[in-house]
């Protein structure tokens, strides 16, 4: 009985210990969703501002600056993927990962792949695919800036010297309901539907647009801060889907071992009750028993 109890302690303890690490993660990562949503909402003021100057350098150069792009089915796909590093997060990286992967599936392009976190990684590779060295999930918001640049630089350079036609971006995006989707977004060609509506947009001042210097490299420039803000959205939105999955992840944890610890106690407040009753009924058998014996009469033994 000493040993049962003893290991009911140690199961209790462990449970417990487990339990105080869950509720640590899950106030981490709560904490994390709240940091990349305001990022997001940051970048609010600097895309509008980036989109104003578009339509000015594009009313500058004039409609027939906008060249329809036509996809073609053997063009090369520059294609990121935004997973995880880390696990406790459910199906994150499945999610993302299988619409990628059917995603692509469709075009008959080469791909030209990189994948943002190892877990991302290993499973893009497992569905024979072969993407470039992982990249490190950044573990801050200070941190997404250093990998944006990193992807930009390359892509960019690939895309300018006709390596790869298209630029392609998959990642979660948080839906309501603390839950998140998969989606996709083309970067490059640039969205022409969306640059002639640039065209409509008002200036917000009664002043007149002008763009200073050389049209075609402001346009350079003001696009470059596009990809860089659209990719930095991307990845923000991918960690507070991230954050948001182990979340729930740690919530269903938290509880299972609320369930376990609670079977844990009865078992050990049972068994110790049990240890007492057994314990009483053998003092009081060795009572009755002396008690016989002392008042049994001594004419008769």
């Amino acid at each position: 009985m000493s040993e049962s109890t003893a290991g009911l302690r140690r199961k209790i303890a462990s449970s417990s210990d487990l339990q105080s690490v869950v509720r640590t993660m899950k106030a981490l990562a709560a904490s994390n969703i709240g940091q990349y949503e305001k990022s997001v909402l940051a970048l609010g003021e600097y895309y509008r501002t980036v989109e104003l100057g578009l339509g000015a350098c594009l009313r500058r150069l004039g409609r027939e600056s906008l060249r329809e792009h036509e996809p073609r089915d053997a063009a090369v796909l520059g294609v990121v993927v935004f997973g995880s590093d880390q696990g406790l997060v459910g199906q994150f990286n499945e999610v993302v990962v299988e619409f990628a992967v059917e995603t692509l599936a469709a075009r008959t392009s080469s791909v030209r792949l990189w994948a943002v976190g190892e877990r991302a990684h290993a499973r893009l590779v497992d569905a024979g695919l072969s993407p470039e060295p992982p990249l490190l999930v950044p573990n801050s918001v200070q941190a997404v800036a250093p990998l944006v640049i990193q992807l930009l630089m390359q892509s960019e350079a690939l895309h300018d010297e006709g390596h790869i036609d298209e630029l392609h971006v998959f990642y979660n995006r948080p839906t309501a309901g603390a839950g998140y989707a998969p989606t996709t977004r083309r970067l490059l060609p640039l969205d022409h539907r969306w640059l002639r509506g640039l065209l409509e947009v008002p200036w917000p001042t009664d002043k007149i647009a002008e763009v200073l210097g050389d049209s075609q490299a402001t346009l350079h420039a003001l696009t470059h801060e596009f990809l860089f803000i659209s990719l930095f959205r991307a990845c923000a939105e991918s960690l507070a889907s991230e954050n948001a999955s182990r979340l729930a992840a740690m919530q269903r944890a938290d509880k299972n071992i609320d369930e376990l610890l609670e079977h844990l106690r009865e078992s050990f407040h049972r068994l110790r009750q049990s240890g007492i009753d057994e314990e009483l009924f053998d003092v009081v058998s060795g009572f009755e028993a002396l008690s016989v014996h002392t008042n049994r009469d001594p004419a008769n033994p």
